[in-house]
């Protein structure tokens, strides 16, 4: 029995210290617990066995004693009703604040809303005129625009008209050079038409019912007249250069001695080169030169040969070449264009403005030499070595024909550069190389060859 009651007392203190550490803090009171006298409440463990009874103790007074779990349970409930006194007194602060803040919230609303509504006024009014500013800032400018693409739109337009009133001129001056060429011949075949033209109709009004045969007559005749006035205006075109080119050169025959030498402009040594010019053959055979660099090293550095109706673009010899077919025609103006760079030895050949071949691998890793010479028309070949023998070619590679627009770059040009040299009405023969510059660059005609304009 006193082992249970032991036990019992020491459940009861733990669970007293866990409430008593449950219990908030904030409280600032102490609440204190009184027993009473300890002879109310005291057990005497040494008074007691397990066969005896216990003789009740008698009471000092009539009043009910309060066991440790009522006082326990008085001071939780005394607890509990703090924390609830106390979180009504939270809750009637927080009201009473709440309604003040807002009290203070609408004064102030009353009090400031006018001046608030002015500011947001004049701040939509000061916004609107940047706005209004801002865009007639805008309205100015494009306008200014306006003004700038209207004046570039007028000068184009004069630019056309001059262009126009350009070729009025030269359509002209075509006209009479036709007539000057063929003039006499035209003027004698009109005459002698005319008169049978006459004798004709005097035939038909005497003799009759050969109106038949005047007609085809006459036609016959016209059909004459224009095949005639078709060849005269072929020839003068003909001899006129073809990309606004101001001058040219004619090789009149196949010789040994037939070439021309041009002077670079300044000594270059270079990994890649263009070479573009325009050709007029009159005869091809199975090897033509139309263009030849050659170094003390090297005799064949850089050719451009005519094979028939082929073209041969060589680098460092024949072993490296690329080739074109159906390049040229004797008796027509082609442009050709030999593109080269050391880089992975990429080389092509441009026809009148198109590519016609290319190749890789061709001379790559190979460097140009400075110090060369460029002939046109022939080759030094082996004979270059021997400068003792000058201007002594084989005429079996001499060039006939004529040739114009000789240009050379010390680089690789594109394909607009290229189609932009290549047309035959066009102003190629503006566009000049570094190395060789067709109309700068010296050059000097040999063997019979002419420079014609």
């Amino acid at each position: 029995m006193a082992s249970t009651s032991k036990w019992t007392f020491l459940q009861a203190m733990c669970l007293v210290v866990s409430l008593s550490m449950a219990v908030p803090e904030n409280y600032g009171e102490v609440i204190e617990v009184s027993y009473g006298p300890s002879y109310f409440n005291e057990i005497n463990f040494e008074d007691q066995t397990d066969e005896e009874t216990p003789t009740p103790s008698p009471e000092p007074c009539k009043a009910p004693a309060f066991t440790k779990w009522d006082k326990l349970f008085t001071m939780l409930e005394n607890s509990q009703m703090k924390e609830n006194m106390l979180l009504q007194n939270t809750d009637d602060i927080i009201k009473v604040e709440l309604q003040s803040l807002r009290e203070e919230m609408l004064q102030f609303v009353a009090q400031y809303s006018g001046s608030c509504a002015s500011a947001v006024e004049s701040s939509v009014r000061r916004v609107g005129a940047q706005t209004e500013t801002r865009l007639q800032n805008a309205l100015d400018r494009v306008q200014e625009v306006s003004t700038d693409q209207y004046a570039q739109h007028d000068e184009a337009l004069q630019q056309l008209l001059a262009a126009s009133v350009s070729q009025a001129v030269r359509l002209e001056r075509l006209e009479n050079g036709c007539l000057k060429c063929g003039g006499g011949g035209l003027a004698s075949q009109s005459k002698s038409f005319q008169a049978r033209h006459l004798m004709q109709e005097v035939t038909e009004t005497e003799n009759g019912g050969r109106l038949e045969k005047t007609l085809a007559t006459i036609s016959t005749e016209l059909q004459t007249i224009r095949e005639q006035l078709t060849l005269y205006s072929k020839s003068v075109f003909t001899n006129g250069l073809p990309s606004d080119c101001d001058t040219g050169l004619l090789f009149p025959t196949r010789s040994s001695t037939a070439h021309v030498e041009v002077s670079p402009k300044t000594p270059f040594q270079t990994s890649a080169a263009t070479i573009c010019l325009w050709v007029k053959p009159t005869q091809v055979t199975n090897k033509t030169i139309l263009f030849s660099y050659s170094t003390t090293g090297n005799a064949y550095e850089l050719q451009l040969v005519l094979n028939g109706q082929s073209v041969f673009f060589t680098v460092d010899g024949e072993s490296h070449l690329v080739e074109a077919s159906g390049a040229v025609q004797e008796g027509q103006w082609s442009h050709i264009c030999a593109v080269w760079s050391s880089h992975q030895g990429l080389a092509s050949l441009w026809v009148n403005g198109q590519q016609a071949a290319s190749s890789p691998g061709v001379a790559e890793g190979h460097e140009l030499r400075s110090k060369g010479s460029i002939l046109l028309g022939q080759e030094y070949g082996r004979l270059f070595r021997h400068l003792s023998i000058p201007d002594t070619f084989d005429a079996e590679l001499a060039f006939t024909g004529k040739m114009t627009g000789v240009n050379m770059w010390d680089h690789v040009l594109d394909s607009k550069q290229i189609s932009q040299q290549a047309r035959l009405d066009g102003s190629g023969c503006g566009i000049r190389g570094n190395v060789v510059a067709w109309g700068v660059s010296d050059i000097e005609p040999k063997g019979g060859v002419k420079l014609i304009y």
